[in-house]
């Protein structure tokens, strides 16, 4: 299992296919995503990587974060994500992965949060009908309706789909299938939809429910901040 990376929704554009065919695609950008620090079994129990993307201003940081970001020797980020990985995909502290960390046809799950709607009644909110046009209903042909009964149950349950706040939650898309890439600008192009607004940050892993391409870099495909140099796709012995 490989780690994801953390991006930035740029915008949605279009590519065109050599049939002529456009295909509406989300543009995500990779701002210096780096390994930030492990997460082991012997210390926390699981083995994970936590990345980070996007630039920080120190002095707008606590000196414990900054002593956090120094230890790892890397840029102060400004936004955190954790991947599960396995034993084998484990990549180093201050490594940056590139875009062709992924490989254009295979399919990835894309996590966001979502566009806040504000206060959203149930038509809405919820796709419900709404009651009827005419015929004994006066003002209220976008009300709910009866939200609990009064002997029985004499209240209204939990969780009952209501008007309230609309987004700002977390989306994930599965399946979506990555078209092309653009290694030296960091950019990776998604067919279709992404949750979240422009400028949002997003998470981006290999596709659950797919097989991972054969092609795919294992443990993934880096640039050493020491050396400048991509590192080899595999590990020795691998």
């Amino acid at each position: 299992m490989r780690t994801g990376v953390v991006a930035q929704k740029v915008g949605m554009t279009r590519v065109f296919t050599e049939s002529g065919e456009h295909v509406p695609v989300t543009v995500l950008r990779l701002a210096q995503c780096q390994v930030v620090a492990h997460r082991t079994k012997d210390k926390n129990g699981y083995v994970a990587l936590q990345l980070g993307s996007g630039e920080r201003r120190t002095n707008n940081m606590s000196k414990a974060d900054r002593g956090y970001f120094a230890k790892a020797s890397v840029e102060p980020k400004r936004k955190l994500a954790e991947f599960r990985v396995s034993d084998d995909a484990v990549i180093p502290v201050g490594a940056e992965i590139t875009a062709d960390h992924f490989v254009p046809g295979q399919f990835v799950d894309v996590c966001g949060i979502s566009i806040g709607k504000g206060y959203a009644g149930g038509m809405k909110r919820w796709n419900f009908g709404g009651l009827r046009a005419s015929h004994g209903v006066s003002i209220s042909h976008r009300s709910i309706g009866s939200t609990g009964g009064r002997q029985d149950p004499g209240k209204t349950f939990k969780n009952k789909k209501m008007p309230g706040q609309m987004g700002v939650e977390r989306v994930t898309t599965l399946n979506l299938k990555v078209v092309q890439l653009d290694v030296e600008r960091g950019l990776i192009l998604v067919e279709g939809a992404v949750p979240g607004a422009k400028g949002g940050w997003i998470t981006v892993r290999d596709a659950v429910k797919r097989p991972l391409p054969k092609d795919a870099p294992k443990p993934g495909k880096f640039r050493l901040a020491e050396a400048g140099a991509e590192a080899p796709a595999q590990q020795e012995g691998a």
